[in-house]
This record gives C-alpha cells, structure tokens and sequence, in this order.
C-alpha cells in the first residue's frame, strides 16, 4: 500500500482518515513526500471527483518506482515532450492546471471553420508544440483519467460509465482561455431508454449553462464520446455519439471531406477491428433552433479495454499483452507527427526496470530509424 509523509508524519493510502489529513497538509501549504523512493519524492495535491488526490511534481515521474502510481516514463519516449511546460502549465500550488489550446473556443461571424484537427496532415507537424490541438487534448484527458494504463485487474471493469466519470474528472481544475474545462465539456451519460427524458434535461440544462457564458463572438463546447456512426443528412453528414444518439452533430461537406482524409487511418483501423471503439472530440455550437454544429474534430481508435492505437501491429502488441496479464503504460502522440518515433508502450509495474517496446512501420526509412536509435541510445531506461 501506497505511503506517504507530511512533515516527517508518515500516512497510508488506505488510512480512514486520508482525506482529512490530505486536506489538512493542503490547508497548511505542507508538501507531501512520495516514499516509493528513499529520500521521498515530493507530491502536489488537487481536486477530482469531489476528493483530494496525489500528483506527482511536473517532470519527476520517471524517478518515482516503476510500481508506484506515480511512475511515468521519460517524457522523451512520448509526445508529452513536446507540449509539458509549454503547452501543459500545472501550477502545484493550487493544484490547477492552465491549457494553451490551438483551436478556439468561439466563432467569429463569418468566419470559416478549422479543419479537421490533427497534427499530421500530410505528415507535416500542424502545432509547434507550445499548443494543445484537439487530438493532444484527448490523449492529455485520456492520460490524466488513466486509460492508457493497463493492469489484469483492470480486465471488464470499464465501460462508458467508468470512462465518462473518469474523463470528467480528468477535466476538473483544467482552465483555458479564462474558461473551466468541466464547463464547456460535455461528455454524454450512459444511455438508458427508460431515463431519455431526464437524461436530455440534464444535457439541456448543461449547455443553457455554458452557452451563457459571456465571450466575443459565439461560444463553443467541447465533446468527448463514442462514434456510433458518421452517416449522410439531408444536407451534408451528422456524426451520431453513441450515448446520445438523438442529439446529432452535423458536418458540413467540407469538414466530412476532410475528415475522411485526415482520419483515414483511425476510420480504416475501427471499419477492421469489430471491437474497436471510435472517440471524437469535437467543438460545437448550437444554432438558434438547438442544433449542434461541428466546427473542429478529431477521432482516436482505441482498443475493447478503450487503450488507444495507432495500427493493426500496435493492436496485435497490446492483445499479447493483455492476453499475458502483463502490466503497461502506452505512450501518447500528443502533437507528434507519426513521422517522429515514440515508445509504443512501457512495462514497468512487472519487473524492477522498466522496459520500453517500439514499433518500427514497415515503411521507415534510413532517416526514422536513426531517429529512433537516437531515441533509444539517449533515454533512461533500455528498450
């Protein structure tokens, strides 16, 4: 079990009195030691789910144990090298969190909508890295809430409903553009027929809420779910969320086009995998009738355990893994390119060192691989 020190005073995760002596140290600004390691690792601690947590110190998760649930791999191994500090700003004193987005949280009247948000169109790098796009938003929500971990135990403990109050706490204390992250993200309940109609209200009264809010032009909401499916409209196209399948999000034909483009990869890996899931998020706004309208999207494939996946190869490595009850973290691309090599996964809970696994495509050439032995040679731990 999982300890800590505040002040010399050693307390156990599992303590009855956790919370309130958590919630003491933050009261009296006394920084909490992680002692997964000997001298402690120093700790902040925030707000999620109406609770307190632990979190480690920006930069120090690769010094913490490889069991502990703290521990994170080098940021060079993943796309996190490129927005953390940057892009990524956590301010431990608070246990807030400020976002630099590249996309906009309004639209201007006349003004055209982005494409579809990527950071690899064409295979050129769309973000410097000091900014968020879309598709780094999702895999920084989906790094916070967990998901790109994986553990035996974890085996038919998730669903949408575990998914959604993990991503929804994820957001909290997260602020961009002067605006709270959980106010303007909306990430559809279960869906369960006999509650449609109290389950609509609520989805109503949450953007009556956020819609509210005063900005320069008209505002935007984000969405997070599951694709059921992208179909034809009487005009242009609507993408159906799975959990909110009456609350269309219409496409007009120039982002659809564009989607099928940038996406091409996401879209033909859920089309081959039938227990693959597809999660977009989006930026939308309500026309005066209530209808919902896509200005920004972007999709990511994951596994039927929800852990992402950038190819049939990447799928086939986590399968073996998860069939050989073998503990991983999975890296994330972030802004990357998928020109740039990253570790597709991380052992670390299994073994005393951590152990990184790359994927090489089978269509690098001479300048990825020195890339990648470049990679490799200067990271901490072997692969």
């Amino acid at each position: 079990m999982r300890q800590i020190a505040v002040e010399g005073e050693v307390i156990a995760a599992d303590a009855e009195d956790f919370q309130t002596r958590l919630a003491d140290a933050q009261a009296r600004l006394a920084r909490p030691m992680c002692l997964c390691r000997d001298p402690g690792l120093p700790l902040y601690i925030a707000r999620a789910g109406g609770r307190l947590i632990l979190k480690r110190m920006p930069g120090t998760g690769a010094k913490h144990d490889p069991a502990c649930p703290s521990y994170e791999p080098p940021y060079e191994l993943s796309g996190l090298s490129a927005v953390a500090g940057s892009a990524i700003s956590e301010d431990f004193e608070t246990g807030t969190t400020a976002l630099k987005l590249d996309f906009s949280l309004t639209k201007s009247a006349g003004r055209a909508p982005p494409a579809p948000s990527s950071t690899a169109d064409k295979g050129e790098v769309r973000s410097d890295g000091t900014k968020l796009t879309l598709r780094a938003l999702l895999h920084y929500l989906w790094d916070q809430a967990g998901f790109n971990r994986w553990r035996p135990g974890m085996a038919g403990k998730r669903n949408w409903a575990v998914i959604r109050k993990f991503l929804l706490e994820a957001a909290e204390g997260k602020t961009s553009k002067g605006k709270a992250l959980p106010d303007i993200l909306y990430v559809p309940e279960m869906f369960r027929s006999e509650r449609e109609a109290e389950i609509a209200q609520r989805r109503a009264s949450f953007m009556a809420r956020a819609l509210a809010t005063p900005a320069k032009g008209r505002p935007l909401l984000l969405v997070v779910g599951e694709v059921k499916e992208i179909a034809p409209a009487r005009s242009g196209h609507r993408l159906v969320i799975k959990h909110a399948p009456k609350f269309p999000f219409l496409l007009n034909e120039d982002i659809h086009r564009r989607l099928g483009v940038v996406f091409a990869s996401e879209l033909s890996l859920w089309n081959a995998n039938p227990d693959a899931h597809l999660v977009a998020i989006t930026t939308f706004g309500l026309d005066s009738v209530g209808v919902a309208t896509v200005e920004a999207v972007a999709l990511m494939v994951v596994t039927e355990n929800w852990i992402p996946f950038e190819s049939t190869n990447e799928a086939t490595l986590i399968d073996a893994l998860t069939r050989r009850q073998i503990s991983f973290l999975k890296g994330l691309r972030y802004n990357l390119p998928m020109s740039q090599p990253l570790a597709s996964v991380v052992l670390h809970e299994d073994a005393t060192t951590p152990l990184a696994m790359f994927i090489v495509p089978n269509e690098a050439d001479a300048a990825y691989r020195m890339t990648l032995d470049a990679l490799i040679e200067t990271s901490a731990i072997p692969a």
